[in-house]
């Protein structure tokens, strides 16, 4: 059974021009009927499912090759991820290696948007097995 209630994490890229509290202000003004929890790298919203994904829509058109969004597992405030009651963050270390790489993800957005070819991608070879013994020697 797909709940009815949705929670996404809008992540801001790191060169974004926004802050949380901008997009978070943002979205109070849009009048949607969400929870809004700012975090350190965007917001957190919580709601009915359709009207999410509508604040989604709507919030992504203000910068969309550095917003991003993606579903949480939990609810706003869940004792079982919130740090009031837990301490620090189980899956923040993820969350924050994603954010990290939301850089190059933008820099590919940007080029898409300009018309560049897309590199090809050289697909590594594998390393024969008496270089890797030798190498495990050497090391």
């Amino acid at each position: 059974m797909i709940p009815e209630n949705e929670t996404r994490y809008i992540v801001l890229a790191p060169d974004s021009e926004f802050t949380p509290g901008q997009i978070a202000r943002t979205i109070h003004a849009m009048n949607f009927d969400v929870i809004v929890k700012e975090t350190c790298f965007g917001v957190v919203v919580m709601g009915k499912r359709e009207e999410v994904r509508r604040l989604v829509t709507e919030i992504r058109k203000i910068d969309p090759n550095r917003i991003y969004t993606k579903v949480r597992g939990f609810p706003v405030g869940d004792p079982r991820r919130c740090r009031a009651h837990k301490g620090s963050r189980p899956g923040f270390a993820q969350l924050e290696k994603e954010w990290k790489d939301l850089v190059l993800i933008e820099k590919g957005l940007q080029c898409m948007d300009r018309g560049e070819p897309v590199p090809e991608i050289k697909k590594r070879e594998k390393v024969p097995v008496k270089e890797l013994q030798k190498i495990c020697r050497e090391g």
